[in-house]
């Protein structure tokens, strides 16, 4: 029973409010300004025991030449062809205006199925708004209310016989098939924690950098067509918008995200929102790519871009786009590298690709640096293996004696992945350096072939086993007094 519908009208009716309530989530950013959607954002919807995809579209605008909002209205367009159902929402405080009767038309000529939905029409007020509505010609409108959820229920008994027809139409055109596909994903999975991604469960990917890094233009050219809106603009993605793929035979959810500046920089509450949104985006991939600029790489912003990536526990991949725009390409990927070593030792071994957004160029490149991370972020090390290392590594270089006291490491274990972590039970962990600290942790990268994850170390003590430690009889004769024993000699 599985239909899209898409959610269209002008900026400002209410369509990202109505979009969060289908999914249960607050996915879209919603602010009282218009135009504040400006990307297509799916998500999966629940309403009743429907199921569906539904589509959140930028405000239907009357441009029509290249300019911000006319490659916004041809996006909206696009999502119109490719829903089943598109809900085309007025403001009923408003009334119908001459912009709604244009885009009714619109509607008409695409000759798909139309649901006519009056937004904000709670009380009184909307009343007028729902009147004037039966004049654009789709049918009888549904008076809803997004932000309290009142009309919900005229919208399911609209879309239900809708789903029974597009899951007929599903059902008599599915070719007939004996292969049980979730037989062919069950053997995905390899021995031990590393995860192969599936159609099921694909893998988690999250562009980040800059404004105007080619975040947009590079997600397009993996997709392999123009989902996404790009431009000279500088700051045009808002929304966190993921988008499912195949990349490369690879099953994929990659996330688009908003550029970030500094927040001394930041005064506009819908870039606060955005840059919100993109941080989440983050904490929910498994691999980010921190994409640069080759024209000014590694600014400081990047740096608190990257490093964020990797306190966040990600498996990192740095890509330098705009690569075709580069005269000097062996002189400049040294210096690359250089910077990348110098700037980022928390990331030290993490894979630097060179890229072209535009030409497609470095694409298979970043594609196995990716897989490579995200193999790596999933690795787990044998105990045995590990304890053998750990002896190596202490006969190498003995841990620090603070005070005349040998710190003793007894062994070491991992206690989780996504990122590798590891517990070394040890004498006297909190007068333990940083700097062996540091010394362990690149021991590990480089005995078991870890570079660039996040790796997370944990020093525990085993504890004093003496069960008279910490007691108030420290005396020999409080002592023998507690033991039940006479004075000394009797």
């Amino acid at each position: 029973m599985s239909f899209t519908l898409a959610i269209v009208g002008r900026p400002n009716v209410g369509k990202s409010t109505l979009f969060n309530r289908l999914v249960g989530k607050r996915l879209a950013l919603v602010d009282d300004q218009p135009g504040v959607t400006r990307d297509l954002r799916e998500g999966d919807a629940k309403l009743g025991d429907l199921r569906f995809t539904v589509i959140d579209t930028a405000g239907l605008e009357e441009a029509t030449d290249d300019s911000l909002q006319g490659r916004m209205r041809r996006l909206t367009e696009r999502a119109v062809e490719m829903a089943d159902i598109s809900l085309f929402l007025i403001d009923g405080r408003a009334g119908v205006t001459a912009a709604d009767q244009g885009f009714a038309e619109i509607l008409r000529r695409q000759g798909k199925q139309v649901i006519l939905g009056v937004n904000k029409a709670e009380g009184r007020a909307g009343e007028e708004g729902v009147l004037e509505a039966y004049a654009l010609g789709l049918g009888e409108p549904l008076r809803l209310s997004a932000e309290h959820g009142e009309g919900m229920d005229d919208l399911y008994r609209a879309l239900q016989p809708l789903a029974d027809r597009f899951a007929e139409r599903a059902e008599a055109d599915a070719p007939e098939t004996d292969v049980d596909v979730a037989e062919d994903e069950s053997d995905d999975a390899e021995e031990g924690a590393r995860l192969r991604p599936t159609r099921a469960r694909p893998l988690q990917i999250a562009v980040i950098g800059r404004p105007n890094a080619g975040k947009s233009t590079l997600i397009n050219k993996i997709l392999g067509e123009d989902r996404l809106l790009t431009g000279p603009e500088a700051g045009i993605t808002r929304d966190a918008i993921s988008v499912g793929a195949d990349w490369q035979g690879t099953p994929i959810r990659i996330f688009d995200t908003a550029g970030m500046r500094k927040r001394a920089k930041i005064t506009d509450k819908v870039e606060k929102l955005s840059v919100s949104d993109g941080l989440r985006a983050v904490r929910f991939a498994e691999v980010v790519v921190v994409l640069l600029d080759v024209e000014i790489p590694f600014e400081s912003q990047d740096l608190r871009i990257a490093d964020y990536a990797e306190a966040e526990g990600r498996a990192v991949v740095v890509a330098v786009n705009k690569w075709d725009l580069e005269d000097d390409k062996q002189g400049k990927l040294k210096e690359l590298k250089e910077m990348f070593d110098r700037l980022l030792p928390q990331l030290r071994g993490a894979p630097l690709i060179t890229v072209s957004a535009r030409t497609g160029r470095g694409l298979d490149r970043l594609h196995e640096a990716v897989l490579k991370a995200h193999e790596v972020w999933n690795r787990r090390v044998p105990t045995a293996k590990l304890n053998q290392w750990l002896g190596a590594m202490t006969e190498a270089h003995p841990p620090p004696a603070p005070g005349g006291r040998r710190i003793k490491l007894r062994y070491a274990t991992q206690v989780k992945t996504r990122p590798p972590g590891f517990v070394v039970m040890c004498s006297h962990p909190q007068e333990m350096p940083e700097s062996y600290k540091r010394y362990l942790v690149n021991g590990l990268r480089e005995s078991f072939d870890m570079p660039g994850t996040p790796i997370r170390l944990t020093l525990r003590g085993q504890g004093d086993k003496n069960p008279f430690k910490n007691k108030r009889y420290t005396t020999p004769s409080r002592l023998r007094k507690h033991l039940g024993k006479g004075p000394a000699g009797g």
